[in-house]
């Protein structure tokens, strides 16, 4: 594929369009959709002169925003509305995958107090190869521990349960995703990361019961969804204890680190 900011189609690989669109019914229409919204995002970015935490967020769209009506809707841009003197550095990218995250981890040597990951999707409906994948994940946590002492894994939800997707494909989609979920979880145990789960089966998952939270695509979060993910990373992580520390006077904080 040609290395392009935004690639024509950012979610689905060439080799596994013609698959998607036989084999699970995904009509045309939602994959121009999907290669609109990516075309039209932006990744939030924050540089308050300020700021008392820094920020480093790499993956893939949904660390862009794409689904979002703004960036300022996006993931980034809810943390950036919450706490104004966050300093957010947003590497992400339409259509990366694992693999390509050690590449914006190593953009520069800057160290931060927080990295965030955001990425899985393509590499569940990109087909990865498990043991390739197993490695990039590993990879990914051992290289953000190097530039933050709190990393925090989010790896994109049940991708089976996307309205983008129809059986027997959503099937296939939510087992690969159940096996991306372990590795990710391995991975920060071992790292000493945190991993967020947004995994969930069937019915239990509020992607299903709400089809708001959903962006016309049927495959990225909403501006509600990207409110979803980050309700879940505030619950499952010290992410609001550290974005209070942002609270403080530059000199207060750089006295409490």
């Amino acid at each position: 594929m040609k290395p392009s900011r935004h690639p024509v189609v950012p979610v689905l690989g060439i080799a596994a369009l013609a698959v998607l669109l036989f084999s699970s019914g995904c009509a045309v229409w939602r994959i121009s959709q999907s290669a609109e919204m990516a075309r039209q995002s932006e990744p939030y970015q924050q540089r308050p002169a300020d700021a008392t935490v820094r920020l480093l967020l790499v993956g893939d769209s949904t660390a862009v925003g794409t689904g979002a009506s703004a960036a300022s809707a996006s993931l980034a841009g809810l943390l950036g509305a919450q706490q104004p003197r966050l300093w957010i550095d947003n590497r992400g990218r339409d259509g990366a995958r694992f693999a390509d995250l050690p590449a914006q981890l190593a953009a520069s040597a800057e160290r931060f107090d927080i990295v965030l990951v955001l990425a899985g999707g393509n590499d569940i409906i990109r087909l990865s190869g498990s043991d390739n994948l197993r490695r990039s994940v590993d990879a990914v946590a051992r290289l953000a521990r190097e530039r933050a002492p709190l990393v925090l894994l989010m790896p994109s939800g049940n991708v089976g349960n996307a309205p983008f997707f129809f059986a027997p494909m959503s099937w296939w989609m939510t087992s690969r995703s159940r096996e991306l979920h372990a590795m990710v979880r391995e991975a920060a145990t071992r790292h000493g990361a945190v991993y967020v789960n947004l995994f969930k089966e069937g019915g239990n998952d509020p992607f299903v019961q709400d089809k708001t939270l959903n962006a016309r695509d049927g495959l990225h979060p909403s501006d509600a969804g990207y409110k979803v993910w980050r309700h879940e990373l505030m619950t499952q992580s010290r992410l609001a204890e550290v974005l209070a520390t942002a609270a403080q006077p530059a000199t207060a904080a750089a006295a409490a680190n």
